[in-house]
């Protein structure tokens, strides 16, 4: 027991002596690392002391040098800007000289105005006293005018106006009138040299039909014939083709009346094919239109086709060719109206190469200008307009439309084609021998012309001459004047251009004669 007591205390005396040995060996250590660390440290220190007084020294020298550049750098801007303020100064020292010279001449100026306004407003007075002496004495005169005259002021006012009126009105009229002589001058040689080309350069026949055809017989045996037994013949034919037949005293002669032409060409050619073959039966009737209408709307084709190729034109769509080709058998005025359409095209294609525009466009609206003839027992309206609608439906342009709607001045012209395709209208249309008119036409035209003088004051009388182209006037000398006379021959061309329709132009002519009858005694 007291053994292991001692070894306790041995050890025990062991490990306290080690733990003292442990703690001076960690106390040694610590002491020899703080000692390096402080070597280190005091090395660092010196190290960054040589350096900051290094980096103080370089810093010094550079704020040295800058703040000598600084300050060069001031007094360099502080001189230039001495200098600035030295020209602001002798600028505003100039400014200021001249404003103040500029003042005195505005003061001079206006001491000037101050004495010019004086002056005019003295002048001013005396005009003021000068006016009222001139009104005085314009009074004065004025009361010695009416004493002299005895007029009030309204009535010599009156007469004065009438006399500037009528001053006014021939100088008017005067310039007027040479105005017109001179674009009518100008406008008559155009047009005469045009027109003149055109109809030279072209020359067409016309034909003239009326609404009846005409077959002939071999012999008046075959009128029996066509009649048929209680006349079934005669009824077949007429069922057939529309078209009545009428069978009167004419010797060897068969009339075929009605108003469709393209029916009435059908009955003819029929006709004629029924008396060369001699069957004569309803049943053969029939055969024989059927296979005529047919042969027909092919000629109707055909037609078309002939005339586009005689103007070169191309690209026309076939139902305005079927249209066109049915022309050839409608007549208007005793005219063939395909044919009047061809003459029409070559005239207005002629003038539009003289007056330099496209003359293809100018054939095209041509050729169509009367194609709603073709189509107004169909449709309802003027025929231009059914001519132009139809047209426009089938791709025609919108220039050739408008010239075609604007021939009879139905819709405004758009362009100078209108006014082309009427003229060529009324060219093909008037010249001798293109159609015929009847005699109660003619003297109702006539008739008409003189009505239309004779309604306007101060006419005396009135004559139509040269088959109504020309309406001359004679008025009373004491009630119209010649500048009168001259208004009232366009007063009178305006009348007969609203109320007539007529082809070509009628002249007017005003005659005033003033005769100085003196007796000697």
């Amino acid at each position: 027991m007291s053994w292991l007591t001692d070894n306790i205390l041995s050890w025990a005396t062991l490990f306290v002596a080690g733990l003292g040995f442990g703690y001076w060996l960690f106390r040694w250590k610590e002491r020899k690392v703080l000692e390096a660390h402080r070597k280190e440290w005091d090395s660092l220190r010196e190290d960054a002391r040589r350096q900051a007084s290094h980096i103080i020294r370089e810093g010094q020298i550079r704020a040295s040098e800058e703040s000598i550049k600084l300050r060069q750098d001031i007094e360099a801007t502080f001189e230039s800007r001495t200098r600035a303020v030295a020209e602001g100064e002798r600028r505003l020292n100039e400014r200021e000289s001249l404003i103040n010279k500029q003042l005195e001449s505005m003061v001079q100026e206006e001491r000037e105005l101050l004495q010019q306004k004086a002056e005019q407003q003295r002048r001013l007075d005396a005009l003021e006293e000068e006016r009222n002496t001139i009104t005085q004495l314009r009074h004065e005169q004025q009361k010695r005018l009416q004493e002299l005259s005895h007029l009030t002021t309204a009535e010599a006012r009156a007469q004065l106006l009438k006399d500037v009126e009528h001053s006014a009105l021939r100088e008017a009229t005067d310039l007027s009138r040479h105005i017109m002589d001179e674009a009518k001058l100008r406008a008559e040689e155009k047009a005469r040299r045009i027109i003149t080309v055109a109809i030279q350069r072209y020359s067409g026949a016309h034909s003239f039909e009326s609404s009846s055809a005409t077959v002939s017989l071999p012999s008046e045996d075959l009128k029996g014939r066509i009649i048929g037994r209680e006349g079934r013949n005669i009824r077949a034919f007429e069922n057939a083709t529309g078209i009545t037949v009428l069978i009167d005293d004419t010797p060897n002669a068969v009339v075929l009346s009605g108003f469709d032409p393209i029916r009435r060409e059908i009955a003819r050619e029929a006709m004629n094919r029924l008396l060369l073959d001699g069957r004569i039966h309803p049943t053969r009737i029939e055969e024989i239109v059927l296979k005529v209408s047919e042969e027909i709307n092919e000629t109707i084709m055909k037609a078309g086709e002939e005339a586009i190729a005689r103007l070169g034109i191309t690209a026309v769509h076939p139902e305005v060719l079927r249209v066109l080709g049915k022309l050839k058998f409608r007549h208007s005025f005793s005219q063939n109206v395909l044919e009047h359409s061809i003459e029409v095209a070559h005239l207005i294609g002629l003038m539009a190469s003289e007056l330099g525009m496209d003359p293809s466009v100018a054939k095209r609206a041509g050729l169509f200008h009367d194609i709603g003839k073709a189509l107004d027992q169909e449709m309802e309206g003027p025929h231009a307009i059914v001519g132009a609608e139809f047209l426009r439906r089938h791709g025609e342009p919108h220039l050739v439309v408008n010239a075609v709607a604007s021939h009879h001045d139905e819709v405004p012209p758009e362009g100078p084609l209108g006014i082309l395709v009427s003229a060529a209208d009324a060219m093909s249309a008037s010249r001798p021998g293109a159609r015929s008119e009847t005699l109660t036409t003619y003297i109702k035209r006539v008739e008409s012309l003189e009505r239309i003088g004779l309604s306007f004051k101060g006419v005396e009388k009135a004559f139509s001459v040269q088959a109504g182209r020309e309406l001359r006037v004679m008025v009373q000398p004491q009630e119209i004047s010649d500048e009168a006379a001259y208004e009232l021959a366009r007063c009178i061309s305006r009348k007969i251009e609203e109320e007539l329709h007529y082809p070509g132009q009628i002249r007017v002519t005003v005659l005033r004669e003033t005769r100085c009858i003196e007796f000697a005694k």
